[in-house]
C-alpha cells in the first residue's frame, strides 16, 4: 500500500468503474448508470487529487492498482460543530475481497483522518452491502441516518455513519 500519485489516476478510475459495475450496475437502468460514471472525468480525478482536502492510497500486487481509498471533505449531509471528513470512496478489485485489504485500508483512513484534525469521520454506505457495513461497525462506526444516494435519477438508499476519531 502507498500514497497514490497523478500517474495512478487512470487506473483508480477504471479500478473505480468496474468495482462499482461489478456491485451495482444491476440495480440501475442503464441511462442512469451511464449518467453518474459520466461524472468521474479524468479532470475530475486529477481536481480532487491535486486539491490538498483529499487523500488517496492505493492498494498494488503485481504493478497493478487492485484497491484505493479515497478521504476529503465531507459531500452528505451532516452538521457537526467538530472537525470532520469523509472517507468517500473504498473500492477492491473484485479478486481481491476477502483477502485482508480492507483492514490497512480503513486503518489508514482512520489514522489520515486523525493525522488531518479530523475529529469525526463519516460515510455512507448502500442499505443492502452487509459486507461493508459489517466492516464499519467492527470499527466502532455507528447509524447516523439515511441518505439518498443519486445514481442519475435512481435514489440509494444509503445509510450515513459516522466515527469518533
Amino acid at each position: 500500500m502507498r500514497r497514490a500519485t497523478r500517474a495512478d489516476l487512470p487506473a483508480i478510475d477504471r479500478l473505480f468503474r468496474r468495482s462499482f459495475c461489478d456491485t451495482f450496475a444491476h440495480l440501475y437502468a442503464p441511462e442512469d448508470l451511464d449518467s453518474f460514471l459520466a461524472g468521474f472525468t479524468a479532470e475530475a480525478w486529477q481536481e480532487e487529487f491535486d486539491d490538498p482536502r483529499y487523500a488517496f492510497l492505493v492498494a498494488e500486487a503485481d504493478g497493478a492498482i487492485i484497491g484505493y481509498t479515497k478521504l476529503g471533505p465531507p459531500s452528505i449531509p451532516v452538521e457537526s460543530q467538530r472537525p470532520l471528513i469523509e472517507l468517500r470512496q473504498i473500492y477492491f478489485d473484485h479478486a481481491w475481497l476477502g483477502r485482508g485489504l480492507s483492514r490497512p485500508m480503513m486503518d489508514w483512513a482512520i489514522d489520515e483522518g486523525r493525522r488531518r484534525g479530523a475529529e469525526e469521520i463519516y460515510l455512507t454506505v448502500f442499505t443492502d452491502n452487509d459486507r461493508a457495513r459489517a466492516l464499519y461497525r467492527r470499527y466502532g462506526f455507528t447509524d447516523v441516518g439515511p441518505y439518498k444516494f443519486m445514481v442519475g435519477n435512481h435514489a440509494d438508499e444509503d445509510i450515513i455513519m459516522r466515527l469518533d476519531l
